[in-house]
């Protein structure tokens, strides 16, 4: 039996893979493991995304967190660092997410943050696995009665102290700035657009009006073409744009050049350096990193540090070592001296805070790194393992490798939230690597 958690919760179709009484089984297994040590009933806030089949899963969430006796704090749609945030804030045994982040809107999923507000170990994960496989056998633990059943506290707004919190990370202020703001018709369609504003910013909405099933369709950080071409109508100071739960943060400055996560660390590491608060002048990224970045690093005068892809392998670097700052190409990016997670609204605010502290344009500062051709081909398979060992696989992965030599590199990985095998090639011509990744591909297809 596979794992029931991925590398980012439980994810799948809505009411297909992910149904309403998987989400009911794992409210209720939940609270039993955190309700251990708590003498009153273990309180678990729940936020979600804009997704049509959010509201459904928390109901059923809802129902499991109180059949077992606890309370569930309710807390509307609302960013996924918000929550991370907000366990801390008040105090709950745990949080939950429901968002499946940058997949299509009849995706969704359900993650979990401890009351630390750091997402859960893989071994705590394990043991909510091991109650919810024991319920689906034979559900033998207590069911409290009378007064002692699980209740309900509806707290939409929590948000407005997600949002003070947000605001209070930067001592900018942000009159006279154009901003064009892609919401991605997510969980930060009210949030971004209030901290903006309170912080004097002109901003115009993008991706700010969700109905269920638009959340990540043609916007957002995961299709940002149209953010660029409205900073260029516009004649705006630069563009942001969130993904479906605000995790990430991407940028356009104002020339129509994407600003992605590896630019974003550059050049809110050397405001760090500069100011010498950047902890052994180290920032952590992962193995999809541009050649670009590493350079641009060194060139400044610091170091990096490499992980596995996933914000938990970086935040766990991090903090292992006392590094403050770290993140993915894909806008993913940690500042842990304000958060426990990736938060893109507070990465949104370092970018714009480093435009006034430097008092140079976004497009100056995206000039720090000098980005190398990089092609990325998803390619959907069945079996993602059997695709990584296939012998011809390899041997198209080596061949690629021995053509490129020290000039550009390949990296060949499974997602961990999809059926797809990622096939990426860095280089200094675009041609040569589009033409070394599709035959990769190629060869993974054949493996299905």
């Amino acid at each position: 039996m596979s794992r029931l958690f991925g590398t980012d919760g439980v994810r799948g179709e809505a009411n297909a893979d992910l149904t309403p009484e998987l989400a009911y089984r794992l409210g209720r297994a939940a609270t039993l493991y955190f309700g251990k040590r708590s003498k009153d009933k273990p309180k678990i806030l729940i936020g979600r995304d804009t997704r049509i089949s959010g509201e459904m899963l928390e109901a059923a969430l809802i129902a499991g967190i109180c059949s077992a006796g606890g309370r569930a704090i309710s807390v509307g749609v609302i960013p996924t660092p918000a929550v991370a945030f907000l366990v801390k804030k008040i105090q709950t045994q745990a949080g939950i997410v429901i968002s499946a982040s940058h997949n299509p809107f009849y995706d969704n999923g359900i993650k979990f943050f401890g009351g630390d507000g750091f997402k859960l170990p893989d071994a705590v994960e394990d043991n909510i696995e091991t109650i919810v496989r024991q319920i689906e056998k034979e559900d033998n633990f207590s069911r409290p009665v009378g007064a002692k059943i699980g209740d309900v506290e509806y707290r939409h707004d929590l948000l407005d102290e997600y949002v003070d919190f947000v605001v209070s990370t930067t001592k900018e202020n942000f009159d006279g700035m154009k901003i064009v703001l892609d919401c991605a018709n997510g969980a930060a369609f009210e949030a971004m657009p209030a901290v903006l504003t309170r912080l004097g910013a002109d901003l115009i909405l993008m991706g700010s009006k969700p109905n269920g099933i638009n959340i990540n369709d043609d916007c957002g950080s995961t299709h940002i073409e149209n953010l660029r071409l409205e900073v260029l109508r516009q004649k705006a100071d630069i563009g942001i744009a969130h993904d479906g739960d605000a995790d990430r943060c991407l940028c356009i400055d104002e020339r129509g050049n994407l600003i992605d996560g590896d630019h974003i660390l550059v050049m809110c590491a050397k405001l760090l350096m500069d100011a010498g608060k950047l902890p052994k002048n180290t920032v952590v990224t992962t193995v999809m990193a541009n050649i670009g970045f590493r350079q641009a690093i060194e060139s400044l005068g610091g170091r990096y540090e490499v992980t596995a892809v996933g914000d938990r392998y970086v935040l766990e670097n991090m903090l292992k070592n006392g590094y403050t700052l770290g993140g993915e190409q894909s806008g993913h990016i940690i500042f842990s001296d304000f958060a426990t997670t990736g938060d893109g609204l507070i990465t949104a605010l370092q970018v714009l805070s480093a435009m006034k502290k430097s008092n140079q344009s976004a497009a100056e500062l995206n000039s720090l790194m000098t980005t190398f051709p990089q092609v990325l081909i998803n390619v959907k398979v069945f079996d993602k393992e059997a695709a990584q060992n296939s012998d011809a696989v390899k041997r198209a992965i080596a061949e690629g490798e021995e053509e490129l030599g020290a000039t550009g590199r390949i990296l060949v990985r499974p997602s961990g939230t999809e059926p797809l095998v990622r096939v990426m090639a860095e280089g200094p011509n675009k041609n040569q690597i589009e033409r070394i990744c599709n035959k990769i591909a190629a060869e993974i297809e054949k493996v299905g």
